[in-house]
């Protein structure tokens, strides 16, 4: 057990966490204590969620462990209620999650759905990982998640972002993610063929796709 274990395990503040649960069933009831303990709000820890989409349970409990200092019980707390196991959710519609922002950032991600969804108006706008998504027959296309100081797009696929790479040489492109500013200037265009590659790659695993992707 390293060091960092050893001072979580001692810590009150963990202690406390472990033997005074919220009394509810509510997942969500975690959130005020982890945006306290952990310094973040959720919307940042949501992000992180999307980022792990693709892992295992025990491989996001482990991340967010190792890389956060997370406890075990608000660890579990926010990879299930990311996972859809929850008693309420905290964002049920798109409006619901946009209220939080500033009307700025609510300008800035409509804009950005809307290029898309002028395009691809077959596409449906969920909210999945507590984060609007927009699918088509039940498949993410693309997805949106704002923060403090930027927003991130996330077009669900690394080989989409590979192939965009040349035309995203100015934005910061994590491994799943692309950071552009919360008054971005949308470019439609980008955003467009960007939904078309992911359609086009989801195509060929699910045929039904193909002529959405066109």
């Amino acid at each position: 057990m390293g060091c960092l274990d050893c001072q979580l395990l001692q810590s009150p503040l963990l202690k406390k966490d472990a033997v005074e649960p919220p009394k509810t069933s509510d997942r969500a009831a975690h959130f005020p204590r982890i945006e306290q303990k952990y310094g973040e709000p959720m919307s940042y820890w949501f992000a992180q969620m999307v980022e792990l989409a693709e892992q295992k349970y025990p491989e996001q409990i482990a991340y967010l462990k190792e890389n956060f200092g997370f406890s075990q019980v608000h660890a579990n707390a926010l990879v299930m209620y990311s996972r859809g196991s929850k008693s309420a959710r905290r964002f049920s519609t798109v409006q619901e999650y946009l209220a939080q922002f500033d009307a700025e950032k609510v300008r800035t991600v409509k804009r950005i759905l809307k290029a898309i969804t002028s395009k691809y108006s077959q596409l449906e706008l969920v909210i999945a990982w507590n984060q609007p998504m927009l699918r088509y027959e039940g498949q993410y296309v693309f997805g949106v998640t704002v923060l403090k100081g930027h927003i991130l797009l996330a077009p669900w696929s690394r080989d989409v972002l590979k192939k965009f790479a040349p035309r995203l040489k100015d934005y910061d492109v994590n491994k799943k993610t692309i950071q552009v500013p919360v008054d971005w200037k949308v470019d439609a265009k980008l955003l467009q063929d960007m939904a078309k590659a992911r359609l086009a790659e989801l195509s060929t695993h699910y045929p039904t796709l193909v002529r959405a992707a066109r």
